[in-house]
């Protein structure tokens, strides 16, 4: 089962009389508005949205181009009008962990007014993990870890099993060497420069990718993660490689 953490999610808007616009009809006088996302945190305190990558507002269909993209916190919208109505907010979440929809009472009432929402956020991404870290607690058996990349080998069979499959294993990592034409040294070597944001990245795709046959030790007290490179299947390695070559220098 997938766990979960709850954020305080807080739409404020805010708006103004323009006095240098005629109303639109008595009563109903045109207004420069704005909309924009926050989280809060376990103080009480605003914090930037982090946890979301964009943010789409739905107008109303009167407006041109009623659907907006966001995609840098506070997430602002601003905009003019004269009119109330439900804005649907459609808040994306960082890490492909998903998205939440909400409906928006955009009024007039207050010239600044806050609403809150309590969502739920998966913590089995790595990097939406750490994030959720910057807002509030995680529970511990998911803690957040700072991977260290190791091409640590898988433990070795007992003595007398190890002749029996010996020329097998040396066989069988040379034919993935070979295979993938890749480099393994270079692989360790590039996978050791990366910074802690792309490290998180790795550790998401081998994740994703695991198999049986993979060896993998994922070491939350230590905050380390190590894994045997000659282990990973050829589709794994490629995605590796190409990802490495264009974050570190190999």
């Amino acid at each position: 089962m997938v766990q979960e953490v709850v954020r305080t999610v807080k739409i404020t808007t805010a708006s103004e009389v323009l006095t240098d616009v005629p109303p639109v009809s008595e009563g109903f006088p045109m207004r420069k508005w704005s909309v924009r996302v926050s989280l809060v945190g376990p103080n009480g305190e605003e914090l930037p949205a982090n946890v979301f990558d964009k943010v789409t507002y739905k107008l109303h269909p009167t407006f041109q181009n009623p659907n907006r993209t966001l995609k840098k916190p506070p997430f602002k919208l601003e905009e003019q009008g004269w009119g109330e109505f439900d804005l649907t907010v459609v808040l994306h979440v960082v890490d492909k962990g998903g998205e939440h929809t909400v409906i928006h009472d955009l009024n007039f009432i207050e010239p600044t007014y806050d609403v809150t929402h309590k969502l739920t956020f998966p913590t089995s991404r790595p990097i939406l993990a750490k994030i959720l870290a910057e807002s509030g607690p995680v529970p511990e058996d998911i803690s957040v870890i700072t991977p260290t990349t190791s091409t640590t080998p898988a433990p070795e069979e007992p003595k007398k099993e190890k002749r029996k499959h010996e020329t097998t294993e040396v066989s069988k990592k040379k034919t993935k060497h070979e295979k993938t034409n890749i480099d393994m040294d270079k692989l360790a070597e590039g996978l050791e420069k990366l910074g802690e944001d792309d490290l998180l990245k790795v550790v998401q795709m081998v994740t994703e990718n695991k198999s049986p046959e993979m060896y993998i030790k994922n070491d939350i007290e230590e905050g380390e993660f190590h894994l045997d490179l000659y282990t990973l299947p050829e589709g794994l390695l490629k995605m590796l490689w190409d990802f490495v070559k264009k974050r570190a220098d190999i």
